[in-house]
């Protein structure tokens, strides 16, 4: 028990480590006080509006009025951020637009939504636009199209989270039922400036290949997507005929021609900056694996999919160390980042990706024939960096020895079909709670064997 007490410290530490490479508000700061263009357009600029979204988005703020202290009376700023205590603010208001573990747009998100899209309306020639991104953020930005209400974008999330639609087809639906998302929030500001005025994106990446069109659905960026492109992913879903009759009509509309598209190309006005990605918490927590003495396989950011082949392909690895000692002999760190999906079934149980993940490896284990002797010997920890996972209070789960002992009875498959992950580490006194890290970087998992 000792020895797995232990490896659970190293696995958190090391994942802590990555979480703490992607701090929203170092980052911030430090671009803030040393890229030259950006110092040159601030201090230049008659009016600085600060807006944007996300669960990054506290820190975020935090960072800017630090890094650009001397120039703080310039700026009017409004956020769209979760519920939680955040260190206050000089200038930028924060609007806390939704409970903690919902990723749902609300009423409150809305009506931030809609200020910030006034500002930029608002503007003027010479005014400078930062705009403060991160993961969570197109939750946080609804400013749904005059036709449709906020029920229908809800019912609307709620129908692609629960089926297997990527992140990407997700945010392309996102993108054509709004006011603000696929670029229509710089085009606003552009239009009101005559374009004489510039935009800066400041932007934590929770999405496979940092695409800047997907994160928080791109509100200053061209979009490449289309009305018919938004039809084909509920199409492929076959959620076509679930959609509210008022979201397909839009859309059939906007493929008529009778809605304008997303912007397809905007001016050179417009700086994308990426400060952190995933790529960038999965480094840092390689050299703290390193320090602790593993060897370390780093399988890259770009992991994605249903999650429960992904879960197998991690415990094949195991089988493959622990039997052959390839591709490498033990004690070893395997690393994995990115975002994969759960397609819920009817009335599912209580979890996340995460913690589906860390069931399904258990199962695969035990599927194996040797869960017992890779148990004492492995402990693995997925979990999401912002230290969310799915509609709960854990980021995760851990998967070790003490899991199978304090698990009694509880049934490994049972617990997977009815999507109820949380319940069984619940039980097993296995979950992670870091509690919300403040960040977002997509999930961060971190897998030892000795």
């Amino acid at each position: 028990m000792n020895l797995t007490n232990n490896r659970r410290k190293n696995a958190e530490s090391i994942w802590r480590k990555g979480v703490t490479a992607v701090d929203p508000s170092a980052l911030v700061d430090s671009f803030a006080r040393s890229n030259p263009s950006f110092l040159s357009l601030v201090s230049s600029a008659s009016s600085i509006l600060v807006v944007g979204a996300g669960k990054a988005g506290a820190a975020m703020a935090s960072g800017l009025e630090q890094g650009i202290s001397p120039f703080l009376s310039k700026i009017t700023g409004l956020l769209n951020v979760p519920e939680a205590s955040y260190p206050p603010l000089q200038k930028i208001i924060l609007n806390l637009a939704r409970p903690a573990g919902m990723n749902q747009p609300t009423p409150k998100a809305v009506e931030g939504s809609l200020q910030m899209l006034s500002l930029a309306e608002n503007a003027k020639p010479n005014d400078l636009l930062i705009a403060l991104i991160s993961g969570g953020g197109s939750a946080l930005l609804p400013l749904p199209v005059g036709s449709i209400s906020l029920l229908d974008k809800q019912i609307v999330t709620s129908l692609l989270s629960a089926s297997p639609a990527s992140i990407n087809e997700l945010n392309c639906v996102r993108k054509h039922l709004s006011q603000i998302k696929g670029g229509r929030l710089a085009q606003a500001f552009l239009n009101a400036t005559k374009n004489k005025a510039n935009i800066v994106s400041l932007i934590l990446s929770d999405v496979i290949e940092d695409r800047l069109d997907v994160i928080a659905s791109g509100p200053t960026v061209a979009d490449p997507s289309t009305f018919q492109d938004a039809i084909a992913v509920f199409e492929r879903h076959n959620l076509l005929n679930k959609i509210p009759e008022t979201v397909l009509n839009h859309l059939k509309s906007g493929v008529a021609g009778e809605v304008a598209e997303t912007p397809k190309d905007l001016p050179l006005n417009i700086q994308n900056h990426i400060l952190g990605n995933n790529a960038l918490a999965l480094e840092s927590a390689a050299i703290e694996a390193k320090k602790l003495g593993y060897q370390v396989i780093n399988l890259g950011s770009c992991l994605e999919g249903e999650t429960e082949p992904l879960a197998i392909f991690h415990a094949s690895i195991v089988k493959s160390i622990m039997r052959y000692g390839q591709p490498i002999k033990p004690p070893v760190c395997i690393l994995s980042g990115g975002e994969t999906t759960v397609k819920l079934g009817n009335n599912p149980g209580k979890g996340g990706r995460n913690q589906q993940m860390a069931l399904a490896f258990l199962g695969a284990l035990s599927n194996f024939g040797f869960e017992n002797q890779a148990l004492n010997n492995i402990t693995f920890l997925p979990a999401g960096t912002d230290g969310e996972d799915g509609p709960t209070d854990a980021a995760g789960a851990f998967v070790d020895s003490q899991t199978l002992l304090k698990s009694g009875s509880m049934n490994i498959k049972d617990y997977l079909l009815g999507h109820n992950a949380y319940q069984y580490f619940e039980n097993s006194d296995s979950l992670f709670k870091p509690g919300p890290t403040g960040t977002n970087v997509m999930d961060l998992r971190v897998l030892l064997v000795d």
